[in-house]
């Protein structure tokens, strides 16, 4: 048929949104009653959002955030948790990576750093950033195995091109005299053109001693902290609170 052929030149010049768009019309009756320009009209909409989900499904892919169901829609707010409704709905807007300010997310552990690093970092798929979430010890695992084979230069230049970073852990192992020279490098190639979020156990005032040596943590935490929105988060573990709920409800379950 002869839109059958229509549709396979669509798919030829990669119009995949307009080939799906133009079969949903020959499908769909109500179709026959738009005008031409009407149903060109719903075409190039289907092309256009088609391209938009490719692009968020290929951004969220290549972020590997570490809970991919977190979003800021579902943020809790509860009293005592150190959050405030305000700035982090300011967040959604993404004009702070936009600004390339940064976010720094300090608390104890389980109280959900790691959670609303994802739900910050799937909001800037959402916005068409492109983000990259590691762990802290893992990032310097991989610029170790790239000093050995040469493409140390070419890994950071990767890592350099994210509009988000999302450091995680941050703190939980000393660092030697080469990883703080990687991380300033790092950090330098962010300074006033890309974001960075750090989640840490440790208090940002103890981020100059963790680092241990004067001079690079100044260059370092210049870098970091300068332009940067900080959440102290609080309140109880919430994986032991989601442990301890389940329990719960085995009891009612058993019960009944």
């Amino acid at each position: 048929m002869l839109y059958q052929h229509t549709i396979t030149q669509l798919q030829a010049l990669r119009l995949e949104g307009m080939a799906l768009g133009l079969q949903e019309q020959f499908t769909q009756r109500a179709s026959s009653d738009l005008s031409f320009e009407e149903r060109l009209g719903l075409l190039v909409d289907r092309e256009l959002t088609y391209r938009e989900n490719k692009k968020q499904a290929r951004l969220l892919k290549s972020a590997k955030l570490k809970v991919s169901s977190a979003c800021l829609e579902d943020v809790d707010y509860r009293p005592g948790r150190g959050l405030d409704k305000k700035q982090v709905a300011s967040f959604a807007s993404c004009d702070w990576i936009r600004g390339a300010q940064s976010i720094l997310l300090t608390g104890p552990a389980g109280v959900g750093k790691t959670w609303l690093a994802s739900a910050l970092g799937l909001q800037a798929c959402r916005a068409g950033f492109s983000a990259l979430n590691m762990r802290v010890p893992r990032i310097f695992e991989e610029l170790r195995v790239a000093h050995a084979d040469g493409t140390f230069t070419r890994k950071l230049q990767s890592i350099a091109k994210v509009d988000l970073l999302i450091l995680d852990d941050w703190g939980l192992h000393p660092l030697n005299q080469e990883e703080r020279s990687d991380l300033l490098e790092i950090m330098d190639d962010r300074v006033g053109t890309k974001s960075t979020i750090i989640t840490s156990q440790l208090p940002v005032e103890h981020w100059h001693e963790y680092l241990n040596d004067p001079t690079l943590a100044d260059a370092i935490l210049d870098r970091i902290v300068h332009q940067s929105h900080k959440i102290k988060l609080k309140g109880e573990s919430m994986r032991k609170q989601e442990v301890e709920t389940i329990a719960e409800i085995g009891k009612k379950q058993k019960a009944s």
